[in-house]
């Protein structure tokens, strides 16, 4: 007889915050808080966050994703050579402005609450993107860690704007060749801090498998 065993369990995507958590959030972004402030409430979230978890029983935990503003859009407090504007501001450059303003109409929030991290220069690693998310959420708990970065083609495709990183980067591929170094680095650095699972997100691609216009910009 085959020995029956469970399955691995996990979260996927970030966690519903609270309205301390938002509240926080907000006045973090309009600078009415400083950034120790806006940490204090993030740890506290996190370590609710975690106990759910274990009390849940999941076997690969992860903290969440409370201390950014979107899955991706936090990258521009990192990388240097990126600018976070909101999609609202971006209708000034992107090259296609009917279809941008179609795009715009089909959302279902307003354009100037998405934030987008735009390349505007030479982007390089300021500082690493998530680990010193994995080393407070090592103290937290014994289990298996999962960190969250977002996927190189995402990235590529969300961060070229071509009025923009045209004067710094050929081409994509140029630019692209860059995030992947980027990518690489922090997948190195979590690694030889022990972290168990690294989650590379790439909605962006089911475009390719699902969408015949798979060229278009698209914004996650």
């Amino acid at each position: 007889m085959r020995e029956n065993r469970s399955f691995i369990t996990t979260q996927v995507g970030s966690w519903p915050r609270s309205k301390q958590m938002l509240k926080a959030l907000r006045y973090y972004q309009m600078n009415k808080i400083n950034r120790r402030d806006f940490n204090a409430v993030a740890d506290n979230e996190i370590k609710r966050t975690v106990a759910l978890q274990e009390k849940a029983g999941l076997d690969i935990l992860v903290d969440g994703e409370h201390r950014r503003e979107s899955f991706y859009a936090f990258i521009t407090d990192k990388v240097a050579g990126t600018q976070l504007m909101s999609l609202a501001e971006m209708l000034d450059y992107v090259e296609d402005k009917a279809e941008f303003e179609e795009m715009l109409r089909t959302m279902d929030m307003p354009a100037s609450a998405i934030k987008n991290p735009t390349c505007v220069g030479k982007i390089t690693r300021r500082e690493p993107l998530a680990l010193a998310d994995y080393h407070f959420l090592r103290t937290l708990t014994s289990k298996p860690i999962k960190i969250t970065l977002p996927g190189p083609y995402l990235l590529t495709r969300s961060m070229w704007i071509s009025a923009l990183t045209r004067k710094v980067y050929r081409n994509h591929k140029k630019m692209a060749n860059d995030i992947v170094r980027i990518l690489r680095a922090e997948l190195i650095d979590l690694r030889d801090a022990g972290c168990d699972f690294v989650q590379f997100d790439e909605p962006v691609l089911t475009e390719v498998v699902m969408s015949e216009d798979c060229e278009r910009r698209t914004f996650m």
